[in-house]
């Protein structure tokens, strides 16, 4: 089964809350189903998805501020173009901001976060030993998440989390190459190890060394050729 189809077959099988909609047409628009120029209709989508327009209408907002979408005049919502260029300097301003928390997180998480932080990792080696995409994913977001909220700077952490929620679609699609899945939970070992030690410029390079390879993966496969099914 090759990778377009597999994620197919776990997309009909997601329920359809604002989340899951906006993650379903991110994955559509990422896989090629849905190329640049098309046209997204809110009545058409919430009738292939069974929902109200209201989630259609949320998602579609939430898209707009990944750069997935755009509002066009007398086309309405329409699929955007992203660019390589583009996509690396979002990673690489996001890098900056996420090493900050890192080297942060790593002098002021309390042993309750540590604690939580341990558990998060060895909830992902079980979802990485499963080849679990979706399992992996989420526990890839509450894990830097939680680091974000360790920094205990809420401005740091706004700015840094403002910056994530525009590029999520992006670090999902690293994760259907099953090797960046690995890759991807060694540089969180490698982390957790830097913040436990409170090793303060190790989990700044560390996170900052992370996000550059997340970013090298998502454009990878975003200038992959796709084959829509």
């Amino acid at each position: 089964m090759n990778e377009t189809v597999a994620l197919k077959s776990v997309i009909l099988k997601r329920s359809t809350t604002t989340d899951d909609v906006r993650e379903r047409l991110a994955d559509e628009i990422l896989l090629g189903e849905l190329p640049p120029g098309s046209r997204l209709d809110e009545q058409s989508l919430a009738q292939r998805f069974g929902v109200s327009r209201t989630p259609v209408r949320e998602a579609l907002k939430q898209l707009a501020v990944t750069g997935l979408v755009e509002a066009r005049p007398h086309k309405g919502v329409v699929v955007s173009a992203v660019t390589p260029e583009r996509l690396a300097l979002m990673f690489d301003a996001m890098a900056d901001l996420e090493a900050a928390c890192a080297r942060r997180a790593a002098l002021r998480m309390d042993e309750g976060e540590r604690q939580a932080l341990t558990q998060l990792h060895a909830q992902s080696r079980e979802a990485v030993q499963a080849g679990d995409f979706e399992r992996y994913d989420q526990l890839n977001r509450d894990f830097h998440a939680l680091i974000l909220r360790g920094c205990h700077n809420d401005y740091l952490a706004e700015a840094a989390q403002a910056l994530r929620l525009r590029v999520i679609p992006f670090r999902r699609a690293q994760f259907l190459n099953p090797a960046r899945i690995e890759e991807s939970y060694a540089e969180h070992e490698a982390l957790v190890a830097a913040i436990l030690a409170r090793d303060a410029d190790t989990a700044f390079s560390v996170m900052h060394g992370h996000l550059a390879q997340a970013g090298d993966a998502s454009a990878e496969f975003l200038a992959r050729p796709k084959h829509p099914i």
